[in-house]
């Protein structure tokens, strides 16, 4: 099972998302600020991570988590409410791998996260 740390601020969002990605296959970590999700990520690094880009300091967990021992190989998902380029590129060059827009839903996320839940840790 692979770990997700997932950093968001609405309990809704991050409640009905856990619920998903579990059901998907991965053993979720919900975090609401930076400092939460880099305690989860100092612990063990996760092999995914999904970033809310409301959160303060979202670019600066995203680069953290990169230095970290194991960082490299962590995917990074920039979770932004729209696709506009210059957050976008924010987020890619803190170190994202990829971005998910927000509204998302049970078909999202399971088009976006589903083949590399079943992949081994």
């Amino acid at each position: 099972m692979q770990r997700l740390v997932l950093v968001e601020k609405s309990v809704v969002i991050r409640k009905v998302a856990k619920r998903i990605l579990t059901d998907l296959g991965y053993l979720v970590s919900e975090a609401c600020d930076r400092q939460q999700a880099l305690s989860f990520c100092q612990e063990l690094t996760p092999a995914v991570l999904v970033v809310d880009a409301g959160i303060d300091g979202a670019t600066d967990l995203i680069r953290t988590v990169r230095e970290l021992p194991g960082g490299a190989r962590t995917k990074i998902y920039y979770c932004l409410i729209e696709g506009k380029l210059k957050p976008m590129m924010q987020g890619k060059r803190a170190g994202a791998d990829d971005f998910l827009l927000k509204p998302f839903d049970r078909q999202i996320l399971t088009r976006v996260f589903a083949a590399d839940a079943r992949t081994a840790a």
